[in-house]
């Protein structure tokens, strides 16, 4: 694979830092960006507590909250970095909590001359660069490389990945034209400069495990009731339903 340079900025900004200590300080998976805001807004206008939060990886966020990082909430992107969190007694329940199902897309641009795409398109021989997002450490990128494989098509795509540190700036590679095509998540495909700019058609999910996004309160956080009261908020039949609308499967 090829390892792509981090890209600051834009749709792909991988970390906003906290900005006041009273506000809660979520830990999101980059998935999240494009439909966070909107949910925290619309938080801040039913109960007025505001979020600070910070995207990365769901990996790179685990390596921080393990290493330190002072964080009330982790909205991870899989069961199973939430579940390191929980295996470090640094969460306060034994398990992580499921909150969306996540879905894996093929996205290009619409004036890419690979129009109209499909699965196919992916071992077109005018295609030189895939965007996927690390498999290290992003979910995401581990249903890609999962999913290419159960395809047969990984052989024939290796030597065209471009790799981005999460899913974000996957998605912000092929937008920009750095990369031809793009395995991106359905929250970023959903956006409405994705719609305008691009298509996409959805990977089968029986080719990649279930992304099962989960969330873990830490332990340690002063701030444990406001973290489990917008972590019950976010799984309201209400909720579920408006991130559904960017991306996001209700979990029941």
């Amino acid at each position: 694979m090829v390892l792509a340079a981090a890209v600051c900025g834009g749709f792909a900004q991988a970390q906003q830092p906290a900005k006041a200590s009273k506000d809660l300080r979520v830990a999101a998976a980059a998935d999240l960006q494009p439909v966070l805001p909107v949910l925290a807004e619309r938080y801040e206008k039913a109960t007025g507590a505001k979020l600070a939060v910070s995207y990365g990886s769901s990996g790179m966020l685990t390596t921080q909250i393990l290493n330190g990082a002072p964080m009330d909430l982790f909205l991870g992107a899989d069961f199973v970095f939430p579940e390191k969190i929980v295996a470090a007694e640094m969460a306060d329940a034994k398990s992580p909590t499921p909150y969306a199902r996540g879905t894996l897309v093929l996205w290009a641009r619409k004036d890419s001359p690979l129009q109209p795409i499909s699965l196919d398109t992916l071992v077109d021989k005018r295609v030189k660069t895939v965007a996927i997002a690390n498999d290290l450490h992003a979910p995401y990128g581990q249903a890609a490389v999962s999913a290419l494989r159960r395809l047969n098509m990984y052989d024939q795509v290796k030597p065209h990945l471009v790799v981005a540190e999460n899913i974000a700036q996957t998605a912000q590679f092929v937008e920009s034209g750095n990369a031809q095509l793009g395995l991106i998540s359905l929250t970023a495909a959903s956006t409405p400069r994705f719609q305008a700019e691009g298509t996409f058609v959805r990977v089968p999910k029986s080719s990649y495990v279930p992304i099962l996004q989960c969330a873990v309160v830490m332990a340690k956080s002063d701030r444990r009731a406001e973290a489990h009261a917008f972590l019950d908020w976010l799984l309201k039949p209400e909720i579920q339903a408006v991130m559904a609308t960017m991306g996001l499967e209700p979990v029941k």
